[in-house]
């Protein structure tokens, strides 16, 4: 369980270090909103806050720090390694893009390409962990790295929201903000339909195993939801809708045309909440988004 102070403690940490992503007031969908681009965080996503707070606030062995990844967390995790100065190693699986591992590898951090999905690549980097004696950085659940990733609802309190959407895979960021707006904001998880790890366990009253698909399982592919966003999620009222894959790549499309932001579809996935209609907001709802991830092929965008 983390909390606001928690959250306060990771800003004090880890500023300087990251970069206090804007936030813009638009119109779109006949809506008006506002959007939290950590899109334009380093790596291209919020990841780099929850790694940093893990990583300064630990002891780094020689081995250096580890951690399983869809892509977006290890690039956090390298980010944070190299700007410690400690060696990373990074375990991914094969569904991750391209443009990902190219990534990390440019970022100094040796790639592990094993299984198929998040959930095999954890399994052999929980192994290697033990056998080098890295700091394991998980992906989400991680007190710290859930309260780094918690200061994006710090910099989102000053523009005072009724209501803010964001992503959930395994929940780090979803947490996070949830603890540092507990009784200033709403919260609503927003989830691919293939890949519902809140949902289902919001449904059964604790974290269980879900299957994994769609558009956005790189990065929003968690087999099981965080022990911590659960836990977060069931204190501060949190509550959670499922999109079709059809609405991610309409978000995506939208940000495009109307904006010209580039969004992976984890990081349209917030917005495509109001473009298929599974969250309503009310009149005069004043309505924040994150947009929380950048890293595919812009061709590929621009092309939808």
């Amino acid at each position: 369980m983390i909390d606001r102070s928690d959250v306060a403690a990771a800003a004090r940490r880890i500023g300087g270090r990251v970069r206090r992503t804007p936030v813009i007031e638009t119109r779109l969908l006949g809506l008006p909103l506002l959007l939290k681009l950590e899109s334009l965080q380093h790596t291209g996503t919020f990841k780099p806050r929850g790694a940093l707070n893990r990583i300064l606030g630990a002891s780094i062995p020689a081995a250096g720090v580890i951690a399983a990844s869809g892509g977006n967390a290890g690039l956090g995790v390298a980010f944070a390694a190299r700007t410690v100065g400690a060696p990373a190693e990074i375990f991914v699986p094969e569904s991750t893009p391209a443009v990902k591992i190219s990534r990390l590898r440019a970022l100094g951090a040796e790639v592990r390409v094993t299984g198929a999905f998040y959930g095999d690549a954890a399994a052999a980097c929980t192994v290697r962990a033990a056998e080098s004696g890295a700091l394991l950085v998980h992906a989400y659940d991680q007190p710290e790295v859930a309260a780094g990733n918690g200061t994006v609802g710090l910099e989102l309190d000053e523009h005072r929201p009724d209501t803010v959407l964001v992503a959930v895979g395994g929940g780090g960021l979803a947490g996070g903000i949830a603890a540092a707006l507990d009784g200033r904001a709403k919260v609503v998880a927003v989830e691919p339909v293939a890949s519902q790890a809140l949902h289902a366990a919001l449904a059964a009253g604790h974290p269980v195993d879900v299957s994994v698909g769609g558009v956005a399982a790189d990065s929003l592919g968690a087999p099981r939801v965080g022990e911590i966003c659960h836990a977060v999620a069931m204190r501060t009222g949190m509550g959670s809708v499922v999109v079709p894959d059809e609405a991610i790549t309409a978000a995506q499309a939208l940000l495009w045309e109307e904006l010209r932001l580039v969004a992976e579809p984890g990081g349209a996935t917030a917005l495509a909440a109001l473009v298929c209609g599974a969250y309503k907001p009310a009149a005069g709802e004043r309505l924040a988004v994150v947009v929380c991830g950048a890293n595919t092929d812009p061709a590929s965008v621009a092309a939808s």
